[in-house]
Order: C-alpha cells, then sequence, then structure tokens
C-alpha cells in the first residue's frame, strides 16, 4: 500500500532552532506499508537537498519516486515488512511550509522574511509527522546527503526513539570545499537582476541565476571519471548559429543545460537558498563540546554508515572518520564503501551497488 502526498499542520507555534518561529507549520509526507499492531515498524527518511517526500510509487501517485528501486514490496526496504515514512523537509517548496509559503501573519509570501532554517528544524519535522501518526519509536531512520546530516540532528535531537540509523554520503558538517561550493551556487541566484532581494515573483524568476547554480551542482554531484566514460569528447549534432560562437558545442554541455533548464521550472530560489544555508550551518559540535561530544549522544543500537570512493562533496573520509566516531561497545556498527564512479549521486543511480547494502540492514533477523 501507499499513499500520495499527506500534510501533518501544527496547531501550536513552532519555534525555530536558531531563533524566531513559525505559525501552524505544514510538514508534507508520504507512505507506504502497513503499521503494526506494535507501531514498531516505521522507517523515517529525510531526503536531500533538493527531493520531494515522493520516494516511491503508488497506486495514488504510480508517477517513480527519487528512490524507486529501494522502496517497495520485495525491495530493500520492503513495504510488507516494513511503514515507510519520507517527509519533504521544512523549508522546502513541494508541500511543506518554506520561503515560498504565505505567512499567515501577514497574507504574503515568506520570501527572506522566512526564519534562519536549521537541519534541527528540518529533524523536528520529521518527528512531528511520527507525533501526528501515533509512532513513539521507529525501526530506523534513514538519510543520505543533506538528510544524512538532518538524521544525526535526529538522533541527537530525540535519542532513544530510533532501532537503527543509515547515514549515506553525508557528515557531521560540512566540509569548506563543500561550503564554498554552495555559497557560489547562492551567490549565483542573488546575483541575479532578478532576484530582488527575495522579492520575485511567479512572472520574473531568477531563471538565470538558478541555471548555472544547478549546472555547478550537478558538476559537484558526479565525477571526472563518468564524464570521461559517458561524454568523452563527444559533440552535439546541433551547428551554431551565426551570431552565438559560444553556443552548447559539447554533449556534456548539452546535459547539464537539460538538468537546469528542468529544475529552475520545479524548485523555488529562496528555498534553495535556505536549504542550502542550512546544510552549511549544521554542526554536530553545536549540541556538546566537541563533535565526539555531539555524536555521543546518539542512542540508536545498529548503524550502517554508507560512503561511496568517487564522492568530492561529501568525501569517503567523512564517512569513514563519522562511523569510527560513532563506534562504541556494544553497539552494531557497519562502514561501507562502495567503488561507484557516479560520485555524490551514486545512491540515486548506482542500484546495482545500493541494493544489496541497504537490503542487508534491513534483513530480518534470524
Amino acid at each position: 500500500m501507499g499513499s500520495s502526498r499527506q500534510h501533518v499542520t501544527l496547531e501550536s507555534e513552532f519555534p525555530m532552532h536558531r531563533g524566531g518561529c513559525l505559525v501552524r507549520p505544514t510538514i508534507a509526507y508520504e507512505t507506504w506499508g502497513e503499521l503494526n499492531k506494535r507501531r514498531d515498524n516505521a522507517v523515517l527518511i529525510f531526503t536531500g537537498l533538493s527531493p520531494s517526500a515522493h520516494a516511491a510509487s503508488s497506486p495514488e501517485d504510480p508517477s517513480p519516486g527519487w528512490w524507486e528501486e529501494i522502496i517497495g514490496p520485495g525491495r530493500s526496504i520492503d513495504t510488507r515488512r516494513l511503514f515507510v515514512v519520507c517527509v519533504n523537509s521544512l523549508g522546502s517548496c513541494f508541500g511543506s511550509t518554506g520561503a515560498a509559503s504565505i505567512d499567515p501573519e501577514t497574507g504574503k509570501p515568506y520570501r527572506i522574511a522566512f526564519p534562519v532554517l536549521s537541519l534541527e528544524d528540518v529533524a523536528r519535522g520529521g518527528w512531528e509527522v511520527l507525533q501526528a501518526l501515533g509512532i513513539k519509536r521507529v525501526h530506523a531512520v534513514v538519510g543520505p546527503s543533506m538528510g544524512g546530516m538532518s538524521a544525526l540532528a535526529f538522533e541527537i535531537l530525540f535519542p532513544g526513539t530510533s532501532d537503527g540509523l543509515i547515514v549515506i554520503s553525508s557528515g557531521s558538517r560540512s566540509l569548506a570545499f563543500s561550503t564554498a561550493l554552495r555559497s557560489l551556487q547562492r551567490e549565483m541566484i542573488r546575483r541575479d537582476p532578478n532576484w530582488q532581494s527575495g522579492n520575485y515573483d511567479a512572472a520574473t524568476m531568477p531563471l538565470i541565476g538558478m541555471r548555472l547554480a544547478r549546472k555547478l551542482g550537478m558538476i559537484t554531484y558526479r565525477s571526472a571519471e563518468e564524464w570521461r566514460i559517458r561524454f568523452g569528447r563527444e559533440r552535439t549534432a546541433e551547428e551554431c548559429e551565426p551570431d552565438d560562437p559560444f553556443c552548447v558545442d559539447f554533449e556534456i554541455e548539452a546535459y547539464l543545460e537539460h538538468h537546469a533548464n528542468k529544475f529552475t521550472g520545479q524548485f523555488d530560489p529562496n528555498c534553495y537558498l535556505y536549504l542550502s544555508r542550512a546544510s552549511d550551518l549544521f554542526d554536530v559540535a553545536d549540541h556538546g563540546a566537541s563533535v565526539e561530544a555531539g555524536l555521543a549522544k546518539i542512542e540508536a543500537p545498529r548503524i550502517m554508515i554508507v560512503g561511496v570512493k568517487s564522492d568530492f562533496l561529501f568525501p569517503s573520509h567523512q564517512q569513514h572518520e563519522l562511523a569510527e566516531q560513532l563506534s562504541i561497545s556494544g553497539r552494531e556498527l557497519e562502514y561501507v564503501e562502495l567503488g561507484s564512479i557516479q560520485g555524490h549521486d551514486s545512491f540515486l543511480v548506482d542500484m546495482d551497488r545500493f541494493r544489496p547494502t541497504i537490503a542487508r540492514f534491513f534483513a530480518p533477523k534470524d
């Protein structure tokens, strides 16, 4: 069984982690499978920066989800046994309250009046969804990329809530290199004249800035080795116009152009800015005197940390360090480093490696 998008609207104010509050915010989510009588078979999934809660298809919404080959009957996260809940991050633009939403106090979009967003807020949004569903404890919390940091925040803020944790291609904090890349993406959007300090409308979106930010993002999500194998020096079939000597000439350029144009029609620029900065602001050390002290608050007895050798946005040494810091006596912990060549996006595309890895964690115990 599955469900199309559902919503939880909180009846009280939502205090934000770094100050300010939201009035009656909404969190969007989708579910698959059935909650058992003990209500202890739930799997909570936090997403990366750009996906919606639609992680898998369902009879109500048959369109493929972003983790279609992982979630479902007989798949790695088997919905014949497990009840899967995927939340759309607070601050996003796919049903949850974010900068593009209407501020009930003004009747206008929040835009940049939206409070500073933190991944701790995203984590609490997931917890609020569980409360609305009557779930006190979950079988596991799963998060890839930004979702991995949200999952860590969830484990720190709500210790003892989960029996398992999977963190994929993520880390305890953003590296300076990754922050530099995201900072440049944010500047590309803000430098677009149509951004207008966040006060654009549907007819005057900062599309150039969004396209450039997405292109840079796509470059950071994959690896140079994959580009070499997939595209090499291949040229496009189209000829340049006489008055455009710098048109798209190579297949890799056409690929980036396609994905950039696809993204700009789907994602709100201000929401992108808020979620991007939230990724950079997150630091486990904020929850203790050090990263080690913050991670010590995590109580999940079973943990899997997954890294990818070709990922340079969240290099695998971050996952290795995370596994070492989370390794304590009495805890079942597995660190997996995969040889995928698709870089940071491997968890979305290299199913031959990710399916068995995740299935192993969720395999029924004898």
